[in-house]
């Protein structure tokens, strides 16, 4: 497996493999960049085919971190964790106290938190071994990030659809949800509350048929949500769901959702603005997350100030539509561009 001429390698500062026979860890970590602080990420536990799939996934998640964490003015580089394992079938408190020692060895260049297949347990055990953990929470309640991330997708929806609607309100917006897991499903009773008809889907039938029954909303199966008449595409899933034929097949005239890394290739992103497409580009729509997470670090915690932080995500969308519309850009690249901008201070 060669690291330096990965396609998805972008310069990152260390790469490190780390397994444990006793437990069967076996994981990466990528620390993508530390000039604005330590790299923070969330640890994946997902059962990838091979290392070359979780390397492919660790490098582009850790790249995408560092642009979260600059456009969303926090003082912290990029980093991700991933495990290569079934989380409902291989995780075990021995393999994420042995993930614990791994983060411990980089000495705080990284900073775990929960992500897809970890949840805040998880980091209750790998803060056993390592104090560089967050999403713990804060006088009893929950640590979970999805409600901030929920909401912060939520803010940028509403700019994306007034940039491309000329609307200010949702009510009567056909909205397609794809994912309705836990940030889905926040974003979806959001959505419904201000309005918006909802059309959800999810590979988890049971979950999908109860938020539908909750909302009033339409379900659909998977494969069927990119060719529903919706005006919003909200993918919340997975990563890479918008390829070639995808961007072909939308009907909605805005994606604008809550997943990691929807672009399948950056040649996406031109093909949607060629098509009328307004892309809001992710990794800025979903820092809602993090920005909670990096505010659980400190010893004073003030909500409201956290949710006012999160809904600045919607002056930064403003700012990349606006400037992709005056240059005839792409959303993708002006949002890089203006990330390595504020990188390079």
């Amino acid at each position: 497996m060669r690291v330096f001429d990965h396609p998805e390698f972008d310069h990152h500062q260390q790469i490190v493999f780390g397994c444990d026979e006793a437990s069967g860890l076996r994981a990466i970590i990528a620390v993508h960049d530390t000039r604005r602080g330590p790299a923070l990420g969330g640890l994946r536990i997902y059962p990838y085919a091979d290392e070359v799939d979780a390397l492919t996934d660790v490098l582009r998640l850790s790249r995408g971190m560092t642009y979260k964490s600059a456009l969303a003015d926090l003082p912290l580089g990029g980093g991700k964790a991933v495990i290569i394992a079934d989380p409902r079938r291989d995780k075990t408190p021995a393999l994420l106290r042995a993930m614990g020692r791994l983060v411990e060895s980089l000495g705080g260049r990284y900073i775990t938190a929960e992500d897809s297949g970890s949840g805040e347990e998880d980091m209750r055990l790998i803060r056993e071994e390592t104090r560089h953990v967050s999403g713990l929470g804060h006088d009893g309640e929950s640590g979970d990030p999805s409600p901030f991330t929920a909401h912060g997708v939520f803010c940028a929806l509403k700019s994306t659809v007034r940039h491309r609607f000329g609307r200010d309100d949702l009510k009567g917006l056909r909205v397609a949800i794809q994912g309705v897991g836990h940030v889905g499903a926040h974003l979806a009773r959001e959505l419904h509350e201000a309005g918006a008809q909802l059309l959800l889907t999810d590979i988890d039938r049971g979950s999908l048929g109860l938020l539908s029954d909750e909302l009033g909303a339409r379900s659909v199966a998977p494969g069927e949500i990119f060719d529903v008449d919706a005006d919003v595409f909200a993918p919340c899933a997975m990563g890479a769901v918008l390829t070639e034929a995808v961007a072909e097949r939308l009907k909605a005239k805005v994606v604008c959702g809550a997943a990691n890394n929807q672009l399948a290739t950056p040649d996406v992103a031109e093909r949607l603005h060629a098509r009328g497409i307004l892309y809001a580009p992710d990794y800025v729509a979903n820092a809602g997350g993090v920005i909670e997470v990096e505010a659980q670090r400190h010893d004073h915690y003030d909500r409201e100030a956290v949710m006012r932080h999160v809904e600045r995500i919607s002056a930064t969308i403003d700012e990349i539509l606006t400037r992709a519309r005056e240059e005839d850009s792409n959303p993708a690249e002006v949002a890089d561009r203006l990330a390595r901008e504020r990188l390079q201070g």
